[in-house]
């Protein structure tokens, strides 16, 4: 392996032994595998650099993981644009008809006016608010990863709300005749995507032997060298 240039004074361990993942160092002979780690020793020459010396050096600046790279605000890849998307239209919905009653009155009852009256219904409309932020505030791939369970709980809820409404018969002391609306099937419809779209939100980790899976990623700078000068 070439050597790293700027970490040449690390190389004055060249008689000693190290574990590759620890680096803790060993004289030769005193032992063949490292006592915590159980990886075989290597001459301590011969491994690269350790992420705490090439942190160290000065003039060497550690190359930023893929999956911790922030992505521009306006990144809609990795289902982060479709649940932008189901939240907002989440929110439309919400003030939209769930109800329409035709007798004994004729009433158009939206989900803000059946929160207004029944308290438990601010959950769908207060999920899909918060999911909202939720999404915008993840930048990396590694944060949208993080949230995978937040956003789909918060995309459930709504979804359950609805659920509950139809499969629960509306009880009154008096005939009622009712349609469901729009903004209920819609809610319903919205609710089932967002919860599938949760599930992958972030995507899967960019790995060196998968080139597509990093093609939304930005792509991972090269190491610099500063105040030198290369031939």
């Amino acid at each position: 392996m070439a050597p790293y240039p700027p970490l040449a004074r690390y190389r004055s361990t060249m008689s000693l032994l190290a574990c590759p993942f620890c680096r803790e160092l060993f004289a030769p002979g005193e032992a063949e595998r490292c006592p915590a780690c159980g990886l075989a020793l290597a001459d301590a020459s011969r491994l690269p650099p350790s992420h705490d010396a090439l942190a160290e050096a000065d003039d060497f600046d550690l190359p930023t993981p893929p999956h911790l790279q922030p992505l521009p605000g306006t990144h809609l890849g990795h289902s982060r644009g479709l649940l932008i998307a189901c939240a907002v239209l989440g929110l439309v919905a919400f003030a939209s008809p769930w109800i329409v009653e035709t007798s004994p009155e004729t009433v158009v009852l939206s989900g803000l006016d059946l929160a207004r009256r029944r308290g438990w219904f601010w959950s769908a409309g207060v999920a899909w608010f918060v999911l909202l932020p939720v999404v915008l505030s993840r930048r990396t791939l590694d944060q949208m990863r993080g949230a995978r369970v937040a956003a789909a709980m918060l995309s459930a809820i709504p979804l359950l709300t609805a659920a509950l409404l139809y499969v629960v018969p509306v009880r009154s002391r008096v005939p009622l005749r009712f349609g469901f609306g729009l903004g209920l099937g819609a809610t319903l419809a919205l609710g089932l995507v967002a919860t599938a779209a949760a599930c992958f939100f972030g995507g899967k980790l960019p790995t060196p032997a998968s080139p597509a899976a990093s093609a939304d990623a930005p792509p991972t700078p090269a190491p610099k060298r500063r105040g030198r000068v290369l031939h």
